[in-house]
């Protein structure tokens, strides 16, 4: 895909403040990674202790997060990764989805989703199953 970076804003909380940064766009990772420390002064609290397996297939456990993220003026709610010093900070696959971001590895930028992914049918309920509304 290439390797390119996006100015980001994070913070623990909507009302911030905001901290700007660079970020490695990485859609091999699943969630964000922020170095410890930064998410540490920031105020922010691990909300979980999760398994990730590594590259090599090492599995390592690392405490997650919720943070607020902000990019090209768009605001949401993410998981992030409490990562060892000196770690990337890494944009990963679950907040540019929620973003409806997609990677244009060519001009190695972001661009928004032409199209979001929705179910392949409409959701309806199997037959004889009762969907609580009465009918005539």
């Amino acid at each position: 895909m290439g390797i390119f970076q996006q100015r980001i804003s994070i913070a623990a909380t909507p009302e911030g403040p905001f901290r700007e940064m660079e970020a490695v766009v990485d859609t091999g990772s699943l969630y964000m990674w922020l170095r410890r420390s930064l998410l540490s002064e920031m105020g922010v609290r691990p909300i979980a202790t999760r398994q990730f397996m590594l590259a090599d297939g090492t599995l390592i456990n690392r405490d997650v997060a919720e943070i607020v993220l902000r990019v090209d003026g768009q605001q949401v709610h993410t998981i992030c990764v409490y990562g060892d010093e000196g770690t990337l900070s890494l944009l990963g696959a679950v907040a540019l989805e929620q973003l409806a971001l997609a990677v244009d590895p060519v001009n190695k930028r972001l661009v928004p989703m032409a199209q979001i992914p929705a179910l392949s049918t409409p959701c309806s309920p199997p037959t004889g199953e009762k969907t609580g509304v009465r009918g005539p």
